[in-house]
């Protein structure tokens, strides 16, 4: 029997999960079941357990792709040389929500994550993980403008990387929840916010 490429195995797999996207996009998690993916695949029942065991490994899965883009966008941005500025920093991080928060955009999966990670433990564990890897980021991010003069001497990066952090998924909950406010807007109000507080 010849052997299946790799090619093959990662194209099969992604059609295992785009197929689980739809189906817990359309709805959620618990209301999906694996026979929905199965049937929503056009997959046999073995094609598919033999790459995901469970629902919770699909779910797992797509939590894994949900946080691949931004991972990438976020470490990006810490990485910017030279520094950009803070403003245009947090306006590059939300243009990426705008991008994945439409009615097919995978932050809307976030939601169910956070969701589900509050009843299993080891999904509750790789979430609280991958957030505290975003927020590392977004420290590198102060401390390199404390370091360029735009916060002050004394700024704790901790506590401004959390808090700056803390405005994306604030942002995209509620985009997501309520269809506003748009992004200049939460801009304009954040800049208010830093100036009034200064």
């Amino acid at each position: 029997m010849p052997r299946v490429s790799d090619e093959h195995l990662a194209a099969r797999r992604r059609q295992i999960l785009d197929a689980a996207r739809r189906c817990f996009l359309r709805d959620g998690f618990h209301n999906t079941s694996m026979q929905d993916v199965i049937a929503e695949a056009g997959l046999s029942v073995g094609a598919v357990y033999r790459y995901f065991p469970s629902k919770n490994d699909l779910i797992t899965a797509i939590a894994q792709s949900v946080i691949g883009g931004a991972e990438t966008v976020f470490a990006e941005l810490a990485a910017a040389d030279p520094p950009l500025p803070l403003a245009e920093t947090l306006d590059r991080a939300l243009a990426y929500v705008d991008a994945q928060t439409g009615p097919d955009g995978i932050l809307r999966l976030a939601i169910q994550v956070w969701s589900e990670a509050q009843r299993d433990p080891a999904l509750a564990e790789f979430v609280a993980a991958t957030y505290a890897g975003f927020r590392k980021h977004f420290v590198a991010i102060a401390r390199r403008a404390r370091d360029a003069g735009e916060l002050p001497p004394d700024a704790d990066p901790e506590a401004v990387g959390a808090a700056l952090f803390g405005l994306v998924p604030g942002y995209f909950m509620q985009r997501i929840l309520t269809g506003s406010p748009d992004r200049a807007s939460y801009l304009a109000g954040v800049r208010a916010l830093v100036r009034r507080a200064g």
